[in-house]
């Protein structure tokens, strides 16, 4: 059964951990739609691609322009069965907008299933809905999580894992989506 789904993104969302979801989403029957704040359907979003090269941490390069698809303005999860935030620069910033965490408490108000990866935790500690929860995140966001009150699962050292508690699906990083995807839609139903 298709399932409406929303998908947060904001300009630098780690190429990878949209596109990817998206077209494994769509591929599997569900409705998608991709918002940013302040953008309009028919806009779009540049990514980013993080990449790990040997460094001590990913390298960063311009990625694709992603479409906006949806008004964020209109967004309500009421109109939709789930919620995915991918990663990358934008949750830095998308965490300071208070439209974004009200509809990102409205989601876990009503128990609907969420799939964040990456830096996208980022906006679920700001939101304060993880404290209790167990979850993984890229790792240099876990003092943000732990401080919001969550238990850190570490992820695996390819950073291809996946965590999953109640409504909440987690990961660490681009590698771990074909684990993040297939957890999110047992979890989806």
């Amino acid at each position: 059964m298709s399932k409406r789904i929303l998908m947060l993104v904001g300009d630098f969302v780690e190429d990878y951990e949209c596109m990817v979801p998206l077209q494994i989403l769509q591929m599997t029957g569900h409705d998608i739609d991709v918002v940013c704040p302040d953008k309009q359907p028919g806009d779009h979003v540049v990514t980013a691609i993080h990449d790990f090269e040997g460094q001590q941490t990913y390298s960063e390069k311009r990625g694709h322009n992603f479409p906006v698809t949806a008004a964020f303005d209109a967004a309500k999860a009421a109109d939709y069965d789930a919620l995915v935030i991918p990663g990358g620069r934008s949750p830095e910033y998308l965490q300071l907008d208070e439209r974004v965490l009200s509809l990102v408490r409205e989601f876990f108000a009503a128990d609907k299933p969420v799939a964040a990866t990456c830096h996208g935790p980022m906006i679920l500690a700001a939101a304060g809905v993880v404290g209790g929860r167990s979850c993984q995140a890229y790792p240099s966001v876990r003092p943000q999580l732990e401080q919001a009150g969550a238990t850190w699962s570490a992820p695996s050292e390819g950073l291809d894992s996946v965590h999953v508690d109640g409504n909440l699906v987690s990961a660490p990083a681009w590698p771990a989506n074909p684990a993040w995807m297939r957890e999110f839609l047992k979890v989806l139903g």
